[in-house]
């Protein structure tokens, strides 16, 4: 073992110790014992035992945890390898990478890089599913959209720069079962559903649309983030590779994305915001469950409540907005974004939804019209008591009660 391996695994040992402690796993009590118990091992049973192997051992730590500090020391590492960036701080991690702020040299601005581990490098769908987003979030320039700014690959790691949002996400304002006032919660959602025309005027559709997913900087503005899921809708090659594939978030995910159904298209994303909407406004999610599967089994089969009837403060026209928006035929959705604008709008404004309405109006005429409809020639025979004559009857039954009338009128003269 030459000198520089002798210290590798010393110096992760530490970044690991520091890290486990500085996220409170452990105290510095817990890791100085297990250092010493690893010096121990070391010297007495010529063990070579790194300091995550002890900290397991005595239960200081799980081994989830041990492999979430490694994932995100990983990264910095990574990070570092990115020309032309420099790594201010960590923000999160997420399932499959990490995210950290940074400042571009070149134009001496902030950013945020997301950077794949590299055990996810090695997997070419993940590496395909991380460039997508990026060229998928490049595709779209709007004020409420997350803008992309690079991709690529240093080092052995992928890397994607996004522009960085200073604030937080709609979900941390939901935690705890927090609600908004209607008013606020309209305010973010239509800012959102105008980044979603915006795309679907594209022909992107987002697919993951949740309050984790919103960002919310400093000044109050929302904007949508994370395309990761983004596709084309007429992307064909990768809606068959998608085939049968629940892509989404259970609380927020559409119908039709939980079959699996090739065809996802725009409405999928006015499901999300629906859901999002239903739980901005009544602080909790559409349907709950103790699994994901059961969760999804509910967006399929059970009837949605009413947010108007979960929290009596809102709105009739609300409620109307949200039914419409989270219905589990997508034909029974509003018929593009555009049109779910106007009713956000017209509620946002006090007035009642306009396309809400106007379909309600259409499908009360449509009966009207059903009901006074003739009977087909296969319609089910006529209850008793509705035979009607045939017109020959008919006048014949006038001749003879005219002709009558004018024999009694004779008779009368005549007397």
């Amino acid at each position: 073992m030459t000198e520089k391996d002798e210290k590798a695994p010393a110096s992760l040992d530490t970044e690991l110790g520091r890290a486990v402690v500085e996220r409170g796993l452990a105290t510095e009590a817990d890791v100085a014992e297990c250092r010493a118990e690893q010096q121990r091992l070391a010297r007495e049973a010529n063990s070579h035992k790194t300091l995550a192997a002890v900290m397991l051992d005595k239960g200081v730590v799980t081994r989830r945890q041990v492999d979430r500090v490694k994932r995100s020391l990983e990264a910095a590492r990574s990070s570092q390898q990115i020309p032309g960036f420099r790594i201010l701080a960590r923000l999160g991690s997420g399932a499959m990478a990490t995210v950290f702020k940074a400042r571009q040299e070149s134009l001496d601005r902030e950013v945020a890089i997301k950077v794949l581990p590299r055990k996810y490098s090695e997997n070419r769908e993940y590496v395909e599913r991380f460039y997508k987003e990026g060229r998928a979030a490049a595709k779209l320039n709007h004020a409420n959209i997350v803008q992309a700014i690079d991709v690529g690959e240093a080092g052995g790691y992928h890397y994607f720069v996004m522009e960085y949002v200073e604030g937080h996400t709609l979900y941390d304002d939901l935690t705890g079962g927090r609600k908004l006032p209607e008013r606020e919660a309209l305010r973010i959602v239509l800012q959102i559903a105008r980044a979603l025309a915006h795309a679907h005027e594209r022909g992107m559709i987002h697919r993951d649309v949740k309050p984790k997913n919103i960002m919310i900087t400093r000044d109050g503005r929302a904007k949508l983030a994370d395309m990761g899921l983004a596709r084309m809708a007429a992307d064909e090659q990768a809606a068959q590779a998608e085939a049968g594939k629940a892509y989404g978030t259970p609380y927020y995910i559409s119908p039709e994305q939980i079959r699996g159904e090739l065809d996802i298209d725009f409405r999928a994303d006015i499901y999300g915001l629906g859901a999002t909407l239903y739980h901005a406004v009544t602080g909790r999610v559409p349907f709950d469950a103790p699994s994901p599967a059961a969760v999804m089994h509910k967006h399929l089969k059970e009837p949605l409540t009413p947010p108007d009837h979960v929290n009596p403060e809102l709105s009739l026209g609300l409620g109307e907005v949200v039914e419409v928006m989270m219905a589990k035929r997508r034909e029974d959705r509003y018929a593009s974004t555009r049109d779910l604008l106007a009713d956000l709008e017209a509620v946002a404004e006090g007035r009642p939804p306009p396309m809400v309405h106007k379909a309600l109006d259409a499908q009360a005429l449509a009966g009207l019209a059903d009901a006074e409809e003739p009977a087909s020639p296969r319609a089910a025979p006529a209850p008793t008591g509705s035979w009607r004559p045939s017109p020959a009857l008919v006048y014949a039954l006038l001749a003879a009660l005219g002709a009558s009338l004018l024999i009694n009128i004779v008779l009368a003269a005549m007397l």
